[in-house]
């Protein structure tokens, strides 16, 4: 059973940095594609940036300027940097892990970002 536990949300005001950790319980290679996505109030799950175990990355369009994926194989753990947080950016954030093409499908429980003045 693969687990994937999330850290680093918090409360932060406009404008302030966060670095979001998702430690997985198993090397970080064996998935094909690792992500974060996030969940506002009232809105669905939405992608925010994947990366391959290639290292290719991709993101959403409202992502490119301030986010940034990274991994840690030593630490077998995934990394969201987000810069320049705005009020739209309050949502719980997923790790979100795929291995077999998607066969798997892994989520963590989510940590919560909340931007504020």
């Amino acid at each position: 059973q693969v687990q994937l536990v999330e850290s680093g949300g918090g409360l932060v005001q406009p404008g302030g940095s966060l670095r979001l950790s998702c430690a997985a319980s198993r090397s970080i290679y064996s998935f094909n594609v690792m992500g974060w996505y996030r969940q506002a109030p009232g809105k669905q799950r939405e992608l925010v940036a994947t990366i391959t175990s290639d290292g290719g990355t991709n993101y959403a369009h409202s992502a490119k300027a301030r986010f940034t994926i990274s991994r840690d194989s030593t630490q077998n753990t995934l990394y969201l940097q987000i810069d320049s947080l705005k009020f739209e950016d309050t949502a719980v954030y997923y790790c979100n892990a795929k291995m077999f093409a998607g066969t798997y499908d892994y989520w963590g429980q989510g940590t919560q970002v909340t931007v504020s003045s």
